[in-house]
């Protein structure tokens, strides 16, 4: 169930059936929303692969009613599953059989997406502290595409993703590669900012079991955009989106795969803010650099120069 998993021991059986259940519901309302694809660590496949080998309790639940669905009420029937991998290649913007969304009909979609998204009150804890959803903002024919983990305080009282001082940084560097927040796209993996109860202020890492359930939205934002670049701002939104992985620190600069788009892992600009260091911040921009290299965009002698020591 999302990036995460959630792996149950074969002998621990106690709430098993409350567990299917609610993961079953869950499944079901992702493919009613048009969800197609739910990614799944490799932890997770290998441990229901074991369960899968075990002969199958006696089941308590009631048996689902018979009686056929009419063909006009049927979901589309889904895709096969491919094989689970290490960097969840799959499903990406140039997969067979995928269809090629016109600029006009991914506006539609994604206003659609957002219709479905603002009132989600799947966490009641993080639904009941927060201002507003905070779903995404830039355009829909993005080829880029910046994934954080979840919004602050300033974003939450705006219902824009980074706005605050990591954002005001963000948009400094977008711009500093030739392109503007209305250009590209920027969301988070969790779309409510995460709650601090008994605090005024700051903020906290979202939960795995939180970005596992919000991921979907973050997923149908992908598919509708079909970026050509995907970049993870820090550690937690590469595990939102990939599982737990080494850190941030090893995964930087590194370029990975998320269903068929590439993906790069940069330090947050939050990091930024703290650590002023001339070469941290070199770190990122050669990030960067790697970035437009792959979409193509041009690279001029001062931009190459940006951070170096005795430029």
């Amino acid at each position: 169930m999302g990036s995460q998993g959630l792996v149950v021991s074969a002998e621990s059986h106690a709430g098993l059936d409350e567990l299917i259940d609610a993961a079953i519901g869950h499944l079901e309302d992702l493919r009613a929303h048009g969800v197609r694809f739910v990614p799944v660590h490799a932890n997770t496949w290998a441990a229901l692969n074991q369960s899968c080998s075990r002969p199958p309790a006696p089941s308590r639940r009631a048996p689902l009613p018979s009686a056929p669905m009419p063909r006009s009420a049927r979901p589309p029937t889904p895709p096969p599953a491919s094989s689970p991998s290490a960097d969840h290649a799959g499903p990406g913007p140039n997969r067979p059989g995928r269809p090629t969304l016109s600029p006009v009909d991914k506006e539609s979609a994604l206003e659609a997406l957002r219709a479905r998204v603002l009132p989600c009150r799947k966490c009641e804890h993080l639904a009941s502290s927060r201002r507003t959803v905070v779903f995404g903002t830039g355009s829909a024919r993005a080829e880029l595409m910046f994934v954080g983990e979840a919004p602050g305080a300033d974003e939450d009282a705006q219902g824009i993703p980074f706005v605050g001082k990591a954002g005001q940084l963000l948009t400094r560097i977008i711009e500093t590669m030739g392109l503007s927040r209305e250009t590209v796209y920027i969301g988070n993996i969790l779309k409510c900012r995460p709650d601090t109860p008994g605090q005024s202020s700051g903020n906290r890492k979202p939960t795995p079991i939180e970005m596992a359930t919000c991921l979907p939205h973050m997923l149908a934002q992908i598919d509708i955009i079909q970026p050509k670049v995907l970049v993870a701002l820090g550690g937690t939104a590469v595990e939102g989106l990939m599982g737990k992985m080494e850190g941030i620190t090893k995964l930087r600069g590194r370029w990975l795969e998320f269903h068929g788009i590439p993906l790069m892992p940069t330090y947050h600009p939050a990091y930024l803010l703290r650590n002023q260091a001339l070469a941290e911040k070199r770190k990122v921009w050669e990030d960067m650099l790697e970035v437009m290299a792959r979409l193509g965009l041009p690279i001029s002698q001062k931009q190459r120069s940006f951070f170096l020591r005795g430029t």
